[in-house]
């Protein structure tokens, strides 16, 4: 596993728990959950192109 894929996902998530205070404490609550709900996705996006790669790799070191 590559150490910049942690720093990335903890680097997403840094900026939008800072975000979310902002809005929180600026009454827009809306937004806030909708800014989490964004960076989770993003989370999510990344993650699910690395699983890809891991079953590739899985496939070709099994040749299957």
């Amino acid at each position: 596993m590559d150490i910049n894929l942690i720093f990335q996902i903890a680097g997403i998530g840094i900026v939008v728990a800072v975000i979310n205070q902002l809005l929180s404490r600026a009454g827009r609550d809306e937004q806030a959950l909708l800014i989490t709900i964004a960076g989770l996705i993003v989370v999510l996006f990344i993650l699910t192109e690395r699983i890809g790669e891991l079953f590739e790799s899985i496939k070709r070191i099994f040749n299957l």
